[in-house]
């Protein structure tokens, strides 16, 4: 009888393993007959933060990572709050505000192919503005905490981004140097 429960056991775990490794197939095929799949592999390897990382690590970071849908006028996040990842814009647009003299400045309007919120990923830095869909958007986002697996796991890719990372901030510092 213990013979028969525990081989009933090791096939529930066979089962379980099963399943998983059929979702697993099942989102990596929903995901590669996706046709907007492919253009949003086309911005992500057109923008500055992700600049020469080959399509196969792309195709994975567009799998591994969440995308969200913002509708026109919701906050993705608010002046002040906690960092705690990147978004980049694959559809759609995003305008980032700051507040000044209890009036809201608009510093930039960001569409597909553009990143913000990039300070999460070096540490725990408060955000200078507030980012608000300017019309229904689709964003991919890497949190924080991904980053620093992909740095320990990684490190040809994370370097890659970081390199990209010190060349975007370095660019943003000589352009807004007073003259």
């Amino acid at each position: 009888m213990k013979k028969h429960i525990a081989r009933n056991r090791g096939n529930a775990v066979k089962l379980q393993s099963m399943v998983l490794d059929t979702n697993i197939l099942k989102r990596y095929f929903t995901w590669a007959l996706d046709t907007t799949r492919e253009s949003h592999l086309q911005t992500l390897s057109d923008g500055p933060l992700f600049k020469g990382l080959s399509k196969k690590l792309l195709r994975k970071l567009l799998i591994d990572l969440i995308e969200k849908k913002y509708a026109a006028g919701d906050i993705i996040f608010h002046e002040g709050e906690s960092g705690k990842a990147v978004y980049v814009v694959l559809e759609g647009s995003v305008k980032i505000i700051k507040e000044s003299n209890s009036e809201n400045k608009t510093l930039h309007v960001l569409g597909p192919g553009s990143h913000f919120g990039e300070l999460a990923l070096i540490g725990h830095t408060s955000r200078f503005a507030t980012a608000v869909a300017e019309e229904d958007s689709l964003l991919l986002i890497m949190y924080k905490s991904y980053f620093d697996d992909l740095i320990r796991c990684n490190s040809a890719t994370s370097a890659r981004i970081l390199v990209n990372l010190a060349e975007i901030l370095s660019d943003y510092i000589h352009r807004n140097q007073p003259e």
